[in-house]
């Protein structure tokens, strides 16, 4: 018997990708199990029938997770299951969420959920890319509301060639690695790492991706014309409107609006004023509808306030600051402004400002992974902090945002192409991003602090990088205003935050997120060429400041050398249950990592002072030295008997100097010329083929003595 409804997108590349419905989860609003190779993900969505009462806005939830048991694998950790959700998984959460959460209706404000698992991997396919197609095919033949259906691509470039959605193995090729999400009809977000990739070429990966997205998109369509649930929409009420106080609100407040709107003044000073408005409007109501109509009256306030920002940006040319749409804020830089850190800087630009520290640590400060399909380390961290004083607010903080992990992921593949390679720097590094102000685009300041910090802290990045936020506001008529470094309300109110990174060569990274339909293609070229030009402004402002990466790294901070041993010496430098490893650290006053690489040991070393150091490289030398017979070496006498005394040559390496062999004419007793802790010199003669046991001489490195006639 037969059971479900399946569709098969045939790629360009020629990879197949099915998407079955009818089998699983079949209590849900939705659901779809998308396959693609031996990877499959299920997916369903849930959305209650009423809305809660006094919200206002799309409480959706998207939730992405990435099953142990789909790789054959056990959870790590004392309880062996799965906790809470990876910095990769918040990742894919936020570029579903992203996609989806615009094609909502705009007056749906029903509690949502869309939860996305990984129930099988073949190791190859990278699920990441699947996730939005999968979300939105279990959303699409649902009887919700949605104006998609919408999927997501991630393209690659390896040799010239685009490639759309690469395995895990061919990343390691590419050059380019972006998520495009799109309807059949628009782009809808874009996020990626490059390699200093031209404008041009970010251009054609999108829209190659958007050629890909189409067939899914199609599907999606085909598969839900085959559901009964998906042919009547939802019925819904979830909003109270008063089109006569609509009206009264715009009449009353627009032109008071604009003249805020217009004054160009500072964020705090703004808000208050549009916040006096809305309270004197409110006052001219009746006094007993007043607090009936408040929701209301700040809802079509909102509106009347995004209106007015609007016209005037599109009619004037002027921005809520009096700037012009390509200006860029104020910048002022500072660095070494805090002496503990190993490198510090402060950037401001307007009313954004980051403190960023660089901590410069050893391999054994690297971040371990071990999720269900990556396991390995991470020696370059980013860390994002977006503290409720920031934005002048008082809230209580329950650990890290999902926001806070976008927007660190986003400044670190910003960067993290023009780290040095491991042969130059031998550090773990860590950035800590604390935005102290905010008023838009604090990501990209964290990106223009992070480079201003490392170059403080002494590392060789190959160039500086600087970020820049853009923004749109698109009029009906067509007309429209592409915007550089945008306000925090311009990307509140306005149709497009798009956000670039690169150097004085090309782009490094971006994130963009679109919010109206049909945005052409040259309205996308212009914004990515007005980024550019902003771009290279900012970093002229920026090496003002520092232009060049120090000399050599701070005073405190700890120096490494690396040396490479043979694979089979590990243990002996570890020693039983790390003895000689934990002594050597503790006596030299050094930190040591060993790992095995390209089997090899490796050995880092790290120490803030040359005399520890010194004797940590000589310690490990010495154990993993081997002795060759004819060399001289400087040895201590740790035993005697009555046959001569042993005499250990390098770490852990004894000898036997026998009594014939101390000296040139006879000795009786081996106590009269050697004592225990003695240091002398011996010749190694020997090394016994089968016993591998050493023989010593020291009457070899003293002059023979001349014999007479009679001898």
């Amino acid at each position: 018997m037969l059971i479900g409804t399946t569709k098969t997108i045939t790629g360009s590349n020629g990879d197949q990708i099915q998407i079955e419905t009818g089998k699983l989860a079949k209590q849900a609003d939705g659901s779809v199990v998308v396959k693609q190779g031996g990877t499959m993900l299920l997916a369903a969505v849930v959305s209650n029938k009423e809305a809660k009462a006094g919200v206002d806005f799309l409480p959706l939830t998207v939730d992405y997770r990435e099953k142990y048991a789909s790789a054959g694998k056990f959870p790590g950790g004392f309880f062996k299951r799965e906790a809470r959700p990876s910095d990769g998984e918040v990742l894919t959460m936020r570029l579903i969420d992203r996609a989806l959460r615009p094609l909502f209706p705009g007056d749906y404000h029903a509690d949502t959920q869309v939860m996305v698992s990984l129930i099988s991997s073949d190791k190859q396919t990278q699920p990441d890319a699947l996730a939005c197609l999968a979300a939105s095919a279990a959303i699409a033949v649902s009887n919700l509301p949605f104006a998609g259906p919408v999927s997501e691509v991630r393209v690659g470039r390896i040799d010239g060639k685009f490639v759309i959605n690469p395995t895990f193995e061919q990343m390691a090729d590419c050059d380019m690695d972006i998520m495009v999400a799109a309807t059949i009809d628009n782009i809808m977000m874009v996020e990626g790492e490059m390699a200093e990739v031209s404008e041009a070429d970010m251009l054609e990966a999108i829209k190659v991706a958007h050629q890909e997205i189409k067939l899914h998109c199609q599907a999606q369509l085909d598969l839900a014309s085959e559901i009964e649930k998906s042919k009547v929409k939802r019925e819904y009420s979830h909003e109270t409107n008063d089109a006569e106080l609509e009206a009264n609100v715009h009449a009353y407040c627009f032109d008071k609006c604009y003249a805020i709107a217009t004054s160009a003044s500072a964020k705090q000073d703004r808000s208050d004023a549009f916040k006096a408005l809305s309270a004197e409007f409110l006052a001219t109501l009746p006094e007993e509808e007043q607090d009936e109509k408040a929701e209301l009256v700040g809802k079509y306030f909102h509106d009347v306030e995004k209106k007015a920002m609007r016209k005037m940006i599109l009619d004037e040319g002027k921005r809520l600051d009096g700037r012009k749409t390509d200006e860029i804020r104020p910048i002022w830089c500072e660095v070494d402004y805090l002496p503990g850190t190993h490198g510090s800087a402060i950037f401001t630009r307007g009313e954004t400002q980051s403190l960023t520290t660089i901590t410069l640590g050893t391999k054994l400060d690297e971040q371990m992974i071990d999720g269900a399909l990556m396991k390995g380390s991470e020696k370059f961290l980013l860390h994002y902090n977006f503290p409720p004083f920031s934005t002048g607010e008082a809230r209580p903080i329950r650990g890290v945002s999902r926001r806070e992990v976008g927007h660190g992921n986003l400044a670190l593949r910003a960067l993290k192409g023009m780290l040095p390679d491991a042969e130059i720097n031998p550090y773990t590094i860590r950035i800590v991003s604390d935005i102290l102000e905010s008023n838009g685009s604090s990501s990209m300041a964290t990106v223009c602090a992070g480079t201003l910090g490392l170059m403080d802290a002494g590392v060789k990045i190959k160039r500086p990088v600087s970020g820049i936020a853009m923004g749109l506001i698109m009029g009906e008529d067509g007309k429209y205003a592409v915007l550089s470094d945008i306000l925090g309300d311009e990307d509140h109110l306005g149709d497009m935050d798009f956000k670039v990174t690169g150097t004085s060569k090309g782009i490094t990274a971006c994130q963009m997120d679109i919010k109206v339909d049909g945005l052409a293609y040259e309205v996308l070229e212009k914004a990515l060429n007005q980024a550019k030009e902003g771009r290279a402004h900012i970093l002229g402002e920026m090496m003002k400041t520092m232009s060049e990466p120090r000399e050599d790294y701070k005073p405190h901070v700890p120096r490494i050398e690396t040396i490479f041993i043979d694979k089979e010496q590990i243990g002996a430098v570890i020693g039983p249950g790390g003895k000689v490893i934990q002594e050597i650290q503790a006596k030299t006053e050094t930190t040591i990592s060993i790992t095995e690489e390209d089997n090899k040991g490796m050995v880092q070393i790290a120490c803030d002072n040359k005399e520890g150091m010194d004797k940590a490289l000589a310690w490990i030398k010495g154990i993993v030295a081997k002795p060759e017979p004819g060399t001289v070496y400087m040895g201590k006498v740790k035993n005697l008997a009555a046959f001569g005394a042993f005499v250990e040559i390098l770490p852990g390496k004894d000898g036997l100097l026998h009594i014939s062999e101390i000296d040139w004419t006879r000795v009786e007793n081996v106590e009269d010329v050697l004592k225990v802790g003695q240091e002398i010199e011996v010749k190694l003669i020997e090394i016994d083929e089968k016993t591998g046991k050493l023989r010593l001489s020291r009457k070899a490195l003293i002059p023979r003595p001349e014999r007479n006639p009679a001898e």
